[in-house]
């Protein structure tokens, strides 16, 4: 019998998906949770063979929760709706057995669960294409950078916590803008965080 533990944030989906999975003789769901924190906690009490996760939840996202639980033996399936190649390469990274989207036919979901329980890794063939067109432009001081700008921080806070002068961030920032092919600040990080390469 396949051990499962499902985290979705939305009940509707999260009932569905441990409805469709008991239907099948061979699996059995045997925790859900709303979040990844709760996730984590579920995975490291029943020690599940496999655990799907949506990315974005409350308190703990499905790729921190991931990160988290990579030396944990259960194997981690994220389904998300996401088809983003920051996501990807992050899961990748935190060695992650399978990477579905929710679009996908459902009878698919138990196929890749059967494979994966026999050592495969699955990744929607959608993510395989976008992981080799697209890669994040910025240098990893850029990176810096717009988090930075994301948490809020202007100029000036940006060049205390950096260590370099006012001018130089504003040389990165309009590197940044142009690499990212927008206007400005706000444009730039949500360009930025449509693609998923926030950390």
């Amino acid at each position: 019998m396949i051990r499962i533990v499902i985290a979705e944030d939305q009940r509707m989906l999260l009932g569905a998906l441990g409805s469709l999975l008991d239907l099948e003789e061979d699996m059995e769901v045997i925790g859900s949770a709303s979040n990844g924190e709760e996730a984590c906690e579920l995975v490291k009490k029943h020690d599940p063979d496999v655990c799907i996760m949506d990315i974005e939840m409350p308190l703990k996202t499905g790729l921190d929760a991931a990160e988290e639980l990579r030396d944990h033996p259960c194997k981690i399936i994220i389904l998300t709706t996401f088809a983003r190649s920051g996501y990807f390469a992050r899961a990748q990274k935190a060695g992650v057995s399978g990477y579905l989207l929710k679009d996908s036919p459902s009878e698919e979901l138990a196929a890749s669960i059967r494979k994966i329980m026999d050592g495969q890794r699955i990744y929607a063939p959608e993510l395989v294409d976008l992981a080799y067109s697209e890669d994040n432009p910025l240098t990893e001081r850029e990176k810096q950078v717009i988090q930075l700008m994301a948490d809020g921080k202007n100029t000036k806070e940006i060049s205390k916590q950096l260590y370099i002068t006012p001018g130089t961030v504003r040389n990165y920032i309009s590197v940044i803008l142009e690499k990212l092919e927008v206007g400005n600040r706000i444009e730039a990080i949500s360009r930025f965080k449509e693609k998923g390469w926030f950390k």
